[in-house]
C-alpha cells in the first residue's frame, strides 16, 4: 500500500513546476512502463498490481527499481489515466541536450505546439519514421506530460528532445551548416511533386497559427500537402505523418 507521502508525491507530478522540481515525470499503463523499464531512462519507483508485478518481474529487476504493489483503485487515484490496472512508474527526467540533425538525418522542429496529444502523437510517428531528434520551442507542451508520455505510447523512450531559443539555433547552428530546412505552409510546394534532399530540418507548426515569422525567415522549402476535398484543414499530427512519409519515400532506400 502506498504511503501518504508517496501518494501526494506521485500526484504532484501531475503539474509542470513539481515535475521541474522533482526532475520526475509519471509514466502510466502496462505497455509505456514495460517501455520504459526496457529503456535508458532511470526510473525511480513502480506502482504496480499484484498480477502485473509477477507477470514483469525481469523488467524491474533489471534496473533493481523498487516496486510498490497497490489495487486497481489506488493506482487510478494516484495517476491520470481513468482507467489503469496495471501500472505506473515514477522516471527521472534527462538533461536538455543541444541536438543537431547530422549528415542524410531529417530531425522535427515544432514551433509553439499547444496541446499535449498532438505532441504525443508526434513523437510516435517521429518513431514510426525513423526520426529521432526534435526541437521544440520553450512555448511547445512540456513533453513529460502525462497526456504526452500516454499519447506517445511508449515511443518518448525511443527519441530525443531538447527545448530552447528555436530562432537562435536556426541562426548559429543551421543556418551556417547550408542544410536544408523545410516547413510546413499552405502556400508551399506540393509535397508530392518536392524534390526533398537526404536530410536537415522539417518545422511545424502552431496549431491555429502555423510557423512564427522568426522561424520561418529560415525555411529554405516550403512545403503543403494539397486539398482534394472540402475539410477546412488538418491536424498537425497527420500533416507530419504526410511530410515524413514523403521524404521516407524520396530517400534511395526507398525508390
Amino acid at each position: 500500500m502506498l504511503s501518504k507521502s508517496q501518494s501526494s508525491f506521485i500526484r504532484s507530478l501531475h503539474q509542470k513546476k513539481y515535475r521541474q522540481q522533482h526532475s520526475a515525470f509519471l509514466v502510466e499503463g502496462a505497455k509505456s512502463v514495460q517501455e520504459v523499464l526496457l529503456s535508458d531512462f532511470h526510473t525511480e519507483l513502480v506502482v504496480a498490481t499484484e498480477g502485473f508485478y509477477k507477470e514483469n518481474v525481469q523488467l524491474t529487476d533489471r534496473q533493481r527499481t523498487p516496486v510498490e504493489i497497490a489495487s486497481v483503485a489506488e493506482l487510478e487515484r494516484v495517476g491520470t489515466l481513468e482507467s489503469n490496472n496495471a501500472a505506473l512508474a515514477v522516471v527521472r527526467t534527462k538533461e536538455n541536450r543541444p541536438l543537431v540533425a547530422q549528415a542524410g538525418e531529417i530531425a522535427l522542429i515544432l514551433d509553439d505546439i499547444r496541446d499535449p496529444g498532438n505532441l504525443g502523437t508526434i513523437l510516435r510517428i517521429a518513431d514510426w519514421y525513423g526520426v529521432r531528434k526534435i526541437l521544440c520551442s520553450d512555448t511547445t507542451a512540456d513533453v513529460y506530460n502525462p497526456k504526452v508520455i500516454s499519447a506517445s505510447k511508449g515511443s518518448f523512450t525511443r527519441v530525443s528532445w531538447w527545448y530552447g531559443d528555436l530562432t537562435s539555433f536556426l541562426e548559429t547552428t543551421v543556418l551556417p551548416a547550408q542544410v536544408s530546412v523545410y516547413g510546413a505552409f499552405l502556400d508551399g510546394a506540393d509535397v508530392h511533386t518536392l524534390p526533398f534532399g537526404s536530410g536537415g530540418y522539417l518545422v511545424m507548426g502552431n496549431e491555429s497559427n502555423g510557423i512564427r515569422a522568426e522561424v520561418g525567415r529560415f525555411v529554405t522549402n516550403r512545403v503543403t500537402i494539397p486539398r482534394y476535398g472540402d475539410a477546412e484543414s488538418l491536424n498537425v499530427g497527420i500533416a507530419t505523418a504526410v511530410l515524413l512519409d514523403n521524404w521516407r519515400r524520396s530517400q534511395p532506400l526507398h525508390k
